[in-house]
């Protein structure tokens, strides 16, 4: 079966991709008749030499996304993983050198047809006159013993791009800028690592993985790696990675050793999330460092892809001042990252928190019978949400994401957790305050936000009475700061419901001798009856409100925990 692309033809992909690329973009030209992007502002270059690159697509946004001032000057594209024609790479020489350019580099990734192609255009241009040199970039380090084809040309090819442009900026000659990038290129060395396959529009994927396999040492056009391990943390891929790419028995290693100062590349081979790329990026610096390894510069993003595959390269390349000057250097090419011009290695990364503000003072700390009573209470209702997470659970699966029940089961072992660690505040502004910060901290989602907003805004008439009417404008303020940031109102099939409507039958302990228990119980009974009746309501906030109101015919989950807190208040204070 084919993977689903979206596109418009899979014979046209290339062309329609290319096209995009200079519609959005006001520094590229097309040229007619040829899959080629040059510099819209070729003609400037006069004197200065042209550098050329490209490849088969499905690797953007290299190489046209490194077209530019500071890198290259143009790019000959050609369908996904195949070589570009002779005739355009020779039209495109053709181009560069009629605008007056001071001779031509061809960087070319060391891929037979590439070498072949490109070889062949530079000597039709030569016989016509025409200054061209070309490298041929091998930077893989998969392989412990050399092919005779040689070391693939991977992500640092972009490395070369850069490093050439800032020559090429600086005017200085073809054959300098020549001997200085492959100098470059000996001394760096690219491994990628996939989670999946690929597959060229029109096919099948290239390669199958299974659940628990990772491909070491594969190349960018969905050929299979030179090993296959089992899956591991991103922690242990990256240290067999490191380990492989600078093992000095491996044959394609890069010479990397303690003391050493590299630019490290952390490349998305496509379909890798950007929270697995970050996780990646960190274990490949914490690695390199603890190795005595000087990070001078970082790049992390999509540099040189395989269309969707799953997967990571990581780039090293040794880098004295000089080096590092050229890769500093500025370009307007679209695809470079904008890189920290400072070294990574030896920055401090993280500050001290801000203290704590001191906390205000207030004379309602809860004495004798009531203050006995609090500890009971929070463990009441730490055990009834632990009772309930695979329940809620369940009710949210409907509408959310089905983790309510254990957003809650986090709350209630954290409570447990600070119950355990001391006694709680005897205040109860302060104990609501406290109760706020961690679940805050710890409970996590929409609800954590919201618990936290209510407690926060009901601790505030907490701190100077504790009477009844204090408790329930308490309630009031708790209930109109979930208002007024969560944006629901009763009504809307969420957790306010229930809180709403307990909050409504609170309002009777504002009346001179009003009983505690007798207006609670009334609270909790409708607080129960508001949650069960969210199963006829229509979602009009949260995460549910973009399901159809046809799939929800149970309870919302949040109105169902929150009466059962409250609930499992009245049965302590009961006892």
């Amino acid at each position: 079966m084919t993977s689903k692309k979206l596109m418009n033809s899979v014979t046209g992909c290339a062309d329609d991709a290319l096209a995009g690329l200079v519609a959005c973009n006001p520094n590229l030209q097309l040229l007619q008749g040829h899959r080629v992007a040059l510099r819209s502002d070729l003609d400037s270059l006069k004197g200065q030499v042209a550098l050329l690159s490209g490849g088969g697509s499905g690797h953007e946004p290299a190489h046209a996304g490194f077209i530019g001032k500071g890198m290259l000057t143009g790019v000959i594209a050609g369908a996904v993983f195949t070589s570009p024609a002779v005739g355009s790479i020779l039209a495109a020489i053709r181009a560069v050198a009629q605008a007056g350019t001071a001779g031509t580099l061809l960087i070319v990734k060391n891929y037979t047809g590439d070498r072949l192609n490109f070889g062949l255009a530079r000597e039709q241009a030569r016989a016509e006159g025409l200054p061209v040199e070309m490298v041929v970039i091998g930077d893989d380090s998969a392989f412990t013993v050399l092919k005779k084809a040689g070391r693939r040309g991977l992500c640092g090819t972009v490395l070369i791009h850069k490093v050439a442009g800032a020559l090429a900026e600086a005017g200085v000659g073809l054959e300098e800028i020549t001997r200085r990038v492959s100098e470059v290129a000996n001394v760096m060395g690219t491994l990628g690592v996939s989670l999946s396959s690929c597959s060229v529009p029109g096919s099948k994927p290239t390669f199958e993985l299974s659940t628990g396999e990772v491909e070491l040492g594969l190349g960018i056009h969905g050929e299979a790696g030179v090993r296959r391990i089992k899956m591991a943390t991103a922690d242990e891929v990256v240290k067999l990675m490191l380990d492989h790419m600078t093992n000095p028995s491996n044959a394609s290693h890069v010479p990397v050793q303690s003391g050493s100062s590299v630019v490290l590349v952390v490349n998305n081979l496509g379909g890798l999330s950007f929270l697995e790329l970050g996780i990646v990026a960190d274990a490949a610096v914490r690695t390199l460092e603890a190795r005595g390894v000087k990070i001078a510069r970082a790049l992390v993003g999509t540099f040189m892809s395989a269309l969707e595959m799953a997967g990571v390269s990581l780039t090293l390349l040794l880098a004295d001042e000089p080096l590092l000057k050229l890769i500093d250097a500025e370009t307007s090419a679209s695809g470079w990252t904008n890189t920290a011009k400072v070294s990574v290695t030896g920055r401090t990364r993280s500050r001290a928190a801000p203290a704590e503000p001191p906390e205000i003072p207030d004379s309602t700390a809860a004495r004798g019978s009531t203050s006995k009573r609090m500890v009971p209470v929070l463990e009441r209702v730490c055990s009834t949400l632990l009772g309930l997470e695979e329940h809620l659970n369940a009710l949210d699966r409907a509408a959310g994401d089905g983790d309510c029940g254990t957003t809650h089961s986090r709350a209630a072992t954290a409570i447990q957790g600070w119950l355990k660690a001391g006694p709680p505040p005897t205040s109860p502004a302060q104990l609501l305050s406290r109760l706020s910060v961690l679940l805050l901290e710890k409970m996590g989602g929409s609800s954590g936000a919201l618990y936290g907003l209510f407690l926060t805004a009901a601790a505030q008439p907490l701190r100077t009475k504790t009477d009844l009417p204090a408790w329930s404008a308490a309630m009031d303020a708790g209930l109109e700061a979930m208002q007024r940031y969560g944006k629901a109102a009763p009504g809307d099939r969420t957790m306010l419901d229930s809180l709403w409507a307990a909050g409504q039958e609170l309002q009777a302990w504002k009346s001179p001798g009003a009983d505690l228990l007798q207006v609670l119980t009334k609270a909790v009974k409708s607080a129960e009856a508001a949650a069960e009746a969210t199963k006829h309501m229509e979602a009009g906030a949260g995460r549910a409100s973009y399901i159809s109101s046809a799939r929800l015919d149970q309870p919302d989950p949040g109105a169902v925990a929150a009466a059962a807190i409250l609930r499992a208040i009245l049965e302590v204070l009961q006892s």
